[in-house]
């Protein structure tokens, strides 16, 4: 979506069953040792998706089985990308000045290497056009989240932001690893319960413990930050789901290596009874219908600022999507390593 934010500075930032029991799960035993930093998800069947009407996306509930897999335990933090970036010289898209060539049309004042920010308005707004609370901010990337003049000192264990899928893929690969498939990352992020609310159970606040960094106060101008972080938080700061992973709801969105389709689970659902280590449609078929002709890939696990006033899908179920190019303040990924 950088293509877009640079050629009218207009942005297509990603938007941002109740029976708890345990998913059907194989014997399959970890391949050997856990990878530094990693965790073993055990292959098996659970039910994808979420029937809620907020979500038009997120249905039918569908039967999937995915393979055994090693995932990260955290988000991948602004310490590993720093490891990454020094020993590659990589470069991320948002570093990069873009060029007449590769946005023919665009106003020469719009060429500019840079991010998309979350800036919250000064009062409240109505909710039906973020381009009020995001902004394209020149000199903003992975090392400079807030722009020119800002840094990293005391952030190095925060999830990385402000990468493009470009980047994440970069990353994994350089990592031996890979970018999970929508499917298996939300089997992980279920912890092995099958169709509960959220990844830790039915009730968002059990006890009245924060499970997850999201937003509190009113959205998007007043974040109260009950919760301890006005943004991204220290990755491992919420309790860990059932299989030991943390942030999986909350804190940043995080890349799959899924295109985006409104109806992949209807055609899923349509033709398969048990689908089978699924991926999402080719790249031609991506579609958005609240964007025609922008292809994005999709987004899970909700960020610091989804709220219930305006976007719940922190949840397991729900799903985000995302212009493969754009990098934002509230997106990162983790990665997975398969036997």
């Amino acid at each position: 979506m950088r293509k877009y934010a640079i050629t009218a500075i207009s942005l297509a930032v990603v938007s941002c069953a109740v029976l708890s029991v345990w998913a059907l799960v194989d014997s399959d035993a970890p391949p050997g040792d856990a990878p530094p930093g990693m965790v073993w998800i055990p292959g098996g069947e659970f039910t994808m998706g979420i029937e809620d009407r907020r979500f038009r996306d997120t249905t039918p509930l569908h039967k999937v089985k995915v393979d055994g897999f090693w995932i990260d335990k955290t988000e991948v933090t602004n310490a590993q990308f720093k490891e990454f970036v020094d020993a590659t010289d990589y470069v991320t898209v948002a570093e990069r000045k873009p060029t007449q060539e590769e946005f023919p049309g665009a106003p020469p004042e719009n060429l500019f290497a840079g991010s998309v920010c979350f800036s919250p308005p000064a009062g409240q707004v109505p909710l039906d056009n973020h381009l009020q609370w995001w902004n394209y901010v020149a000199g903003t990337s992975w090392k400079q989240p807030e722009g020119e003049g800002s840094n990293l000192e005391g952030r190095e264990n925060h999830p990385v932001v402000h990468v493009a899928y470009e980047d994440a893929l970069a990353f994994a690969e350089w990592a031996g690893k890979q970018i999970p498939t929508e499917a298996e990352w939300e089997y992980a992020a279920r912890g092995g319960l099958e169709q509960s609310k959220f990844g830790w159970g039915d009730e968002f606040q059990p006890d009245g413990e924060y499970m997850a960094n999201t937003f509190q106060g009113i959205f998007p101008n007043e974040n109260t930050s009950q919760d301890g972080f006005v943004a991204t938080a220290p990755v491992g700061s919420f309790p860990e789901n059932g299989y030991g992973l943390s942030d999986m709801a909350g804190n940043v969105w995080e890349w799959t290596s899924d295109w985006y389709r409104n109806d992949t689970y209807l055609e899923r659902a349509r033709h398969e009874d048990l689908s089978v280590n699924p991926k999402g449609p080719s790249q031609e078929e991506s579609f958005d219908p609240m964007e025609p002709g922008v292809q994005k890939r999709v987004q899970k696990g909700g960020s610091f600022l989804c709220t219930d006033q305006y976007c719940t899908r922190y949840v397991p179920g729900g799903r985000g999507k995302g212009e493969p190019s754009t990098g934002t303040s509230h997106t990162g990924f983790r990665c997975i390593k398969k036997r």
